[in-house]
């Protein structure tokens, strides 16, 4: 390894796929709020599909971090998205578009969703936390792109301010910090049974991505 952090590396080995990620054009057009109406409601409907995998990922964080500290931010954004604006914001961007919550899974959506599931049955905190730090900052990435004033529309302009702001960074920070805390004196193995895991992900992401525009 050198002196870069764990998570800077992870990233940089899934290069040019994370930059592909990040200025995806869908996601370009989220921050203008220029997405073709039928191209957003399906990005959502097959996006609320991940809810479940995912706060059952966020308990499972819960259960196999190893130190309280680490257990408490995820504690507390899986409260986060179980109760509050997130959950809402999906309710009423799919009633503004016509979608509905309760679709046929795309390929790509089974797929991510198998990741998650199959980390959580793992219950390997170090394979828990690199599929949660690509879905979340994969998201700031592209979140942070957008520029002021944000598109009127409350299903773009929304979206963009889940997935950015203060405590999104603080968020994203933490889980970036705790690759970065077990990644010290991993073996070579080790590293990259975990980039692999990390890549898998940001190759769903890019994916899902495209499957919103195809």
């Amino acid at each position: 390894m050198t002196e870069r952090s764990f998570s800077e590396w992870l990233r940089e080995q899934c290069e040019p796929e994370w930059t592909a990620v990040v200025t995806h054009p869908f996601a370009m057009a989220i921050t203008t709020g220029t997405t073709a109406g039928d191209d957003m409601r399906r990005y959502l409907e097959q996006d609320f599909q991940f809810v479940d995998s995912f706060t059952a990922l966020l308990g499972a964080a819960v259960a196999s971090a190893d130190t309280f500290e680490a257990r408490v931010p995820y504690g507390k954004f899986l409260g986060q998205v179980a109760t509050t604006e997130e959950k809402t914001y999906f309710h009423r961007a799919l009633a503004e578009l016509g979608g509905r919550t309760d679709v046929p899974l795309e390929p790509v959506t089974v797929a991510f969703r198998q990741l998650m599931d199959e980390v959580r049955a793992r219950q390997d905190y170090l394979l828990i936390a690199a599929v949660l730090c690509v879905a979340e900052w994969c998201y700031l990435g592209w979140a942070s792109r957008a520029q002021e004033p944000l598109p009127e529309s409350f299903v773009h302009r929304e979206w963009i301010e889940l997935h950015e702001g203060a405590d999104f960074r603080g968020w994203v920070a933490f889980l970036r910090g705790e690759l970065d805390r077990l990644g010290v004196g991993l073996d070579e193995a080790r590293r990259h049974e975990v980039l692999g895991v990390f890549r898998r992900a940001v190759e769903l992401e890019r994916a899902f991505f495209d499957m919103a525009t195809g």
